[in-house]
Parts: C-alpha cells; structure tokens; sequence
C-alpha cells in the first residue's frame, strides 16, 4: 500500500489511455480467472469484489458485517458485472464495468487532489503511476 495524491483527471487519463487501461483490466482478468477459460464465476470474482471492502466504517476498522447481507451485496455487485445474465463475466462484462465504476469514481473526485491509501496493484494506483510516468517524461 502507499498513500499518493490523485483527482478524477488522473483516473479519466488512465481510462483514455487504451493501451495502460485496458492492458490493466485484461491483466487483472487474466489473473482473476483461475481456470483460464475466459470466464469469471462468482467464486472466482469474489475476492476481487471483497477487495472493494466497502463495509469499513472509520479508517479502516473493520466491523462485523451480518453475513447474509454481505453476500447479497457481492452477488449484486456480481450481477453489475453479469450485463448478459449468463452466471459468468466475460473479459468485455468486465472491462465495460470496470470503466464505469472508473468514471464514476472520477467524476465524484472531481478535480481537487485528494490524498488516498492505495493498493500497489489496484486500478487506482495504475492510474497513478501511469501519470507520473507521464510527468517524469516532460522533465
């Protein structure tokens, strides 16, 4: 984890960048779908989806969620995913929804940094070091 400064420009020029973003996401995908069949299951993206822990309430400690209402909000994140209602997520399911949760994260941002605890192999943090990268270029 590291704490770095990002806004909702640094993650809309990840998501342009179609090469960093969808790189990202097929990467992500590829290491999701344990079986390698080109599908995601529900088991299979359940870590990713609690990886999201959006039962946190005061930085960072946990709380004791009732386990009936956690898994109703994995299995609607799941169907989120799920455009086609097939049971499975394709490597398109996934990319399209990533970039809406993406865009969405980005516009609620705004264009003020904000300083944020990120994952090092989090979508957010990609988009941070696709945005350095950039910077240290033009010096």
């Amino acid at each position: 984890m590291s704490v770095e400064l990002l806004d909702g420009a640094i993650i809309l020029g990840f998501i342009e960048d179609d090469e960093a973003f969808n790189g990202s996401v097929e990467d992500r995908f590829s290491h999701l779908d344990t079986n390698q069949d080109g599908l995601l299951t529900y088991p299979e993206m359940l870590k990713e989806l609690q990886c999201f822990r959006m039962f946190e309430t005061h930085f960072g400690i946990d709380v004791k969620t009732d386990p009936d209402e956690l898994s109703h909000v994995y299995n609607s994140l799941f169907l989120q995913f799920d455009h086609d209602s097939n049971g499975s997520v394709d490597l398109e399911e996934f990319k399209a929804e990533t970039k809406q949760m993406m865009v969405a994260m980005a516009n609620n941002l705004g264009f003020l940094p904000v300083q944020m605890i990120l994952d090092e192999d989090s979508f957010l943090k990609k988009a941070v070091d696709r945005e350095l990268t950039k910077l240290q270029s033009h010096n």
